[in-house]
Order: C-alpha cells, then sequence, then structure tokens
C-alpha cells in the first residue's frame, strides 16, 4: 500500500507542469464560455427590450368608430 502511494506521487510529480497547464486550461475554456453565454444572454435581454419599445412606439394611429355615441347623442337633443 505505502509503495503505490509512493508511485502515484512520483507520477503526479513527473507529470506536474503538464497537470497544471491542462488546469489553467480547462479553467480558460470555462470562462470563455462562461463569458460568451452571458455576453449573449445581455444581447438578447437588450434587443427585446429595444424591440418591444419600438413596437409600442410605432404602433401607429388609433381609430374608434363612434357613430354609436354621435346616434345617442343625437336622440337626447331631438328630444
Amino acid at each position: 500500500m505505502s509503495q503505490e502511494k509512493v508511485d502515484r506521487y512520483k507520477e503526479q510529480k513527473r507529470n506536474r507542469k503538464a497537470i497544471q497547464a491542462k488546469k489553467k486550461r480547462n479553467t480558460l475554456i470555462t470562462r470563455v464560455c462562461a463569458s460568451l453565454v452571458a455576453l449573449a444572454l445581455t444581447a438578447w435581454l437588450g434587443y427585446s427590450v429595444v424591440d418591444s419599445f419600438e413596437r409600442k412606439q410605432n404602433s401607429g394611429p388609433v381609430t374608434a368608430d363612434i357613430t354609436a355615441l354621435d346616434d345617442y347623442a343625437a336622440s337626447l337633443n331631438a328630444e
């Protein structure tokens, strides 16, 4: 059992630089991917807000049919 630990330690010591480089690379890849996801979500949210604002601003003129109201007012004045 003790010899296995010693052998494992020696193997790790020999490959320490490669192991550290791999850890750094994986950390960098994780950070880059997380940043890209956060950037994409922020861009999507910003686009959605601007798009909904523009739709409200450019909804066009509002029209209403008020003939029934005019007819009612005319019938009140006629009496």
